[in-house]
C-alpha cells in the first residue's frame, strides 16, 4: 500500500470519527466467511458501520480529528474491527446478541460519550447505558410526577375545598 492510498484511508477513518460519536474496537478474528456476513447483516440493521483497519491507520485518523484517547492504545493490537454508531449502546447490544451463537466478536475498548471503556468485560456495562433521548425521558417523568399529584389533587375533594377557600377570600376582599 502506497503513501496515498494510506492517506485515502486515513481520511476515510477520520471522516467517520467526526460523523459517529461512538466506536468500539473490537476483534473479529475467527470468523468465517458466512459469520461475518452475518456481523456484517445485523450491524446494518442496527445501524452500526462496521470496517476492518490496520491499527497503524486508525491512530493517525484519531490523531488527525484530535480524538486520541491514549488509554485505547493498548486495545490498537492484532486484528482489529471498528463498530462505529450514533447510539451509544447499540454496538453492546449487538456484540452481545452476536455472541450467543457465535464466538466473537470481543471487545477490545470502547470510546463512549468521550468516556474509555477497557476490555470484554465492558460489554455487559455498556448495554446499560441509556441514551440521551432516554435520560431526556426519565428527567422529564420525574418533573412532570410532582405536577400531576397537585393537579389530581386539585380536581379531586381537596379542589373543592381550595375552590371554596379561593372564592372566601375573594369575597372577603371585596
Amino acid at each position: 500500500m502506497n503513501r496515498e492510498e494510506k492517506k485515502v484511508i486515513i481520511n476515510s477513518l477520520a471522516e467517520k470519527l467526526n460523523e459517529y460519536p461512538h466506536y468500539y474496537i473490537t476483534d473479529t478474528s475467527e470468523l468465517n466467511a458466512e459469520q461475518t456476513a452475518a456481523l456484517r447483516k445485523v450491524c446494518f440493521e442496527k445501524d452500526v458501520k462496521l470496517i476492518v483497519v490496520k491499527n497503524t491507520l486508525f491512530i493517525k485518523a484519531l490523531e488527525q480529528v484530535e480524538k486520541v484517547q491514549e488509554e485505547l492504545k493498548p486495545a490498537l493490537k492484532g486484528e482489529t474491527a471498528i463498530m462505529f454508531a450514533h447510539v451509544a449502546k447499540n454496538p453492546a447490544v449487538l456484540i452481545k446478541e452476536f455472541r450467543k451463537t457465535n464466538p466473537k466478536p470481543v471487545l477490545k475498548g470502547a470510546c463512549v460519550e468521550d468516556c474509555v471503556y477497557m476490555g470484554d468485560e465492558a460489554v455487559e456495562t455498556l448495554v446499560n447505558i441509556k441514551s440521551r433521548e432516554e435520560l431526556i425521558g426519565d428527567i422529564i417523568a420525574l418533573l412532570q410526577s410532582p405536577a400531576k399529584n397537585v393537579i389530581s389533587a386539585l380536581q379531586g375533594s381537596a379542589g373543592h375545598k381550595v375552590a371554596g377557600l379561593v372564592k372566601a377570600l375573594e369575597e372577603r376582599a371585596q
